[in-house]
């Protein structure tokens, strides 16, 4: 669960908080959503987007409102089939490169894992929430977020959780001062996984689609 350490670090018309996540070891842990909610806090659904770059989602973890409409784009050089069979959202993304020309709106809460049909080692999750504020944490597993004066719920997910549920911390009240957390995750994380030499299956695979698509 979390250890908890909050520093003043000077008044603000607007606090800002900010936020480090170690993992169970203590090292810095990325891609974890920091989650914030309170009186006052409303959802922020702006465009989004996750590339497609070298057979990768990125980034691997995107966190939204909910309604937030979310681009897929493909800036490989081959074609990608994008899907999710999660409850919080089903969409297919058929074969294609570039931009689709229509964004996948997430207007459920949930969490959202997104694959590739055609290349089984890309997986990448889209955490859509309610909350008033949700970031991602980058390589030195750090979020900053902006917030009033108040008082705040604050949770922590990650996608390496067993049960993969968001875990509650302490609350925290933000009184004219920003303030620093540092936070830790009872989470391994794993490697994301190798990509698998091309087959010949999938060799073919992309023939046929380049000569379906430039006859």
């Amino acid at each position: 669960m979390a250890g908890l350490l909050a520093l003043g670090l000077g008044a603000a018309q607007a606090a800002e908080i900010a936020v480090q996540v170690l993992d169970r070891q203590g090292a810095p842990l990325t891609d974890a959503v920091v989650l914030l909610s309170g009186q006052g806090l409303v959802p922020d659904p702006r465009p989004a987007s996750i590339d497609q770059q070298n057979r990768r989602f990125v980034p691997h973890v995107l966190a939204v409102s909910t309604g937030t409409a979310v681009s897929f784009p493909n800036s490989d050089d081959i074609r990608h089939q994008v899907y999710s069979f999660s409850s919080a959202k089903h969409f297919e993304l058929p074969l294609y490169h570039g931009i689709p020309s229509t964004p996948v709106v997430f207007d459920q809460p949930g969490v959202v894992v997104v694959g590739c049909n055609i290349h089984d080692w890309m997986v990448g999750y889209v955490y859509v929430t309610a909350a008033g504020r949700a970031v991602v944490t980058d390589g030195q597993g750090r979020a900053r977020l902006e917030v009033p004066d108040g008082h705040y719920r604050l949770a922590l997910w990650h996608p390496d959780l067993s049960d993969r549920r968001e875990v509650a911390q302490p609350d925290l009240d933000v009184a004219g001062k920003s303030v620093a957390l540092q936070l830790q995750l009872a989470v391994q994380p794993k490697p994301l996984p190798a990509e698998p030499p091309t087959t010949s299956f999938e060799e073919a695979f992309h023939k046929a689609a380049h000569d379906e698509a430039h006859p």
